[in-house]
């Protein structure tokens, strides 16, 4: 099996899960790097189960071997207040047996988001997600100002990780800018990957 960087991602609307494919398609860029598409249950305040086991469409909800067997994982989120969603953060909380193991050390790992205004929180919502990799001993992995886009753009795009400026209606497409950020972030997370094997 080929090893592969876990792209795991909560979107509500399909901004984020959009971007999580561009960043896909940025890691098979890489050599002999695979990426794999992984999506977590919404919550819910009520005690019964609001989500099927296995969702009826789309990526697949991520298990722990995902992540144990991962070369680099990605994280992506919309923002929640200048925060991740609660979905993504109540998945990473239940990771601690992966920590314990220190299965994650010294794997790369980015992130990326999506808000609908361009102050909306990206980069606090990016460095949140940030948090639990550095706990994990992961290597984080920004976009550097080497890629042309990160100077051009003018709506997402940051050095903590891509980012899209949705809009108030979430009906804003993701920019050329924007796309080429996310590709970028993915092949450079999976390139490290492969150094780092």
């Amino acid at each position: 099996m080929d090893p592969y960087i876990l792209v795991l991602y909560y979107s509500r609307f399909g901004a984020t899960g959009k971007m999580a494919r561009l960043i896909a398609r940025g890691v098979e860029r890489a050599e002999g790097m695979e990426a794999r598409l992984r999506t977590v249950p919404a919550v819910s305040a009520a005690v019964e189960r609001s989500a099927p086991e296995v969702p009826e469409s789309g990526p697949v909800y991520c298990a722990q071997d995902d992540l144990r067997g991962c070369a680099g994982l990605i994280l992506g989120s919309p923002t929640r207040f200048g925060n991740m969603a609660a979905p993504l953060k109540y998945f990473i909380d239940g990771g601690g047996s992966i920590w314990a193991s220190g299965d994650l050390a010294g794997k790369p790992a980015a992130v990326f988001t999506s808000t609908s205004s361009l102050h909306g929180g990206q980069e606090t919502t990016l460095l949140s997600m940030a948090l639990p990799l550095l706990h994990h001993g992961m290597i984080y992995c920004g976009i550097p100002y080497t890629e042309p886009a990160l100077r051009t753009t003018t709506s997402g795009g940051t050095p903590y990780g891509a980012s899209h400026c949705a809009g108030a209606g979430g009906d804003r497409e993701i920019s050329g800018e924007e796309a080429e950020l996310c590709k970028a972030l993915g092949q450079r997370v999976a390139e490290i990957a492969r150094k780092l094997r």
